[in-house]
Order: C-alpha cells, then sequence, then structure tokens
C-alpha cells in the first residue's frame, strides 16, 4: 500500500464522514452537555464501531451479510428501531438536566460509549458500504491483514477528528443558547435521527 493511496483513501473516506449521519448527530447532541467524559464516550464508542466494521470486512462478514437476505434485515431492522428509540429519548431529553450531568459525569459516560457503538452496529449499511469501499484499496499483491489494520485506523482516527469538531459546535451551542435553544437543538437532532431510521427501513440492496 503506497502513501498516495492512503491518502486518497483519507480524501475518499472525508468526504462521506463529514455528512451528517448517527453518530455525527449523537457527537453533536452529546457535546451539548458539556461534559468531556460523556462526550469523548460516545466518540471512542463510535470509533470502536469502525474498528469492529472493518475487522468484519477483512474476515467476511460483509459478503455473508449482502448474500443473506434475512440476515440483513434482522440487522436492518434491528438498527431502525434503536435509532426510532434514540430520537425519541433525544425529543424528550430536559436540557435542564446538563447541569446534573456536570456533577455526575460517570452516570452517562459509559451509556453514551454503547449507544455510539450499537447506533453504528447496528445499521448494515455500515458494513456493507465499507465491504464495497476498502477493496479498491487493497493491493492483493501485498498481504492484507496489514494493510486493512492501517485503513481501520485511519478510519477511526478521522471519525474522531470529524466528531470533536460536531461535539465542540454542541458545546458551542450549550453555552450561548437558551433552555428554549437547546430543547429545539434536541428536537432538530432527534428529528434527523428519526428521519434516518425512516431511510434505513426504506433501503433495499440492489440485488434485493
Amino acid at each position: 500500500m503506497t502513501l498516495s493511496t492512503i491518502c486518497l483513501y483519507f480524501a475518499a473516506c472525508f468526504a462521506v464522514t463529514i455528512i451528517p449521519g448517527p453518530t455525527m448527530l449523537l457527537a453533536l447532541a452529546n457535546g451539548t452537555s458539556r461534559n468531556w467524559r460523556i462526550t469523548v464516550m460516545g466518540i471512542l464508542g463510535a470509533a470502536l464501531s469502525d474498528l469492529l466494521l472493518i475487522g468484519g470486512v477483512a474476515v467476511g462478514l460483509g459478503a455473508l451479510l449482502s448474500a443473506s437476505e434475512a440476515l440483513f434485515s434482522i440487522v436492518k431492522w434491528v438498527g431502525v428501531l434503536y435509532l426510532a428509540w434514540l430520537a425519541v429519548q433525544l425529543w424528550f431529553h430536559q436540557p435542564s438536566e446538563l447541569t446534573s450531568n456536570i456533577h455526575n459525569p460517570s452516570s452517562t459516560a459509559s451509556k453514551a460509549f454503547f449507544r455510539s457503538l450499537l447506533v453504528a452496529l447496528s445499521n448494515p449499511k455500515g458494513l456493507l458500504f465499507f465491504s464495497a469501499f476498502l477493496p479498491q484499496f487493497i493491493n492483493t499483491a501485498e498481504p492484507q491483514a496489514l494493510q486493512y489494520v492501517i485503513l481501520a485506523v485511519l478510519t477511526a482516527v478521522q471519525d474522531i477528528i470529524v466528531m470533536a469538531c460536531y461535539a465542540t459546535g454542541g458545546a458551542q451551542a450549550a453555552r450561548f443558547l437558551t433552555i428554549r435553544g437547546l430543547r429545539k437543538l434536541n428536537r432538530a437532532c432527534a428529528s434527523a435521527l428519526l428521519s434516518l431510521a425512516v431511510f434505513l427501513a426504506l433501503y433495499r440492496r440492489s440485488n434485493a
């Protein structure tokens, strides 16, 4: 794998990552807590999902998911229900709870980690995307395991950077917006998550 291939992958992946998705919206919402433990743990959960998904592609899980309509449907509907549940939770979240979160950081930090992790892992499009995207940058004439490790680490690092930017935006919003404004921001994120759940429910593979 050459440096030019790595740079090309990084640029192509960044163009996809910068588009708001479920984990980015969660990073934004976590940022409004102004609690660095919640924010960091949420980001780490999403980054771990990158490593697991790309590891799954490396061992052939992406091909298995693509070949099995039943497995694809199960994973898809788990993802739909989980996104919808998160949207409802965020919609009714009260910004007045931010102060208690700051003074009790451990109460939701682990929840933020697993929430981001499960959101990414329960979306079959992520595994299918990496299955179609990553092989284009793999040199089959060289050992492939190390190449997958490199791309996985690059993806995780890039996600961490982008999510940190989203979280910073959320923290700044929490600093300047009123309680009413924060409630509207929460509900905007909730609406976006629910929309993503609907799009996922309607998603059909080209060979389905």
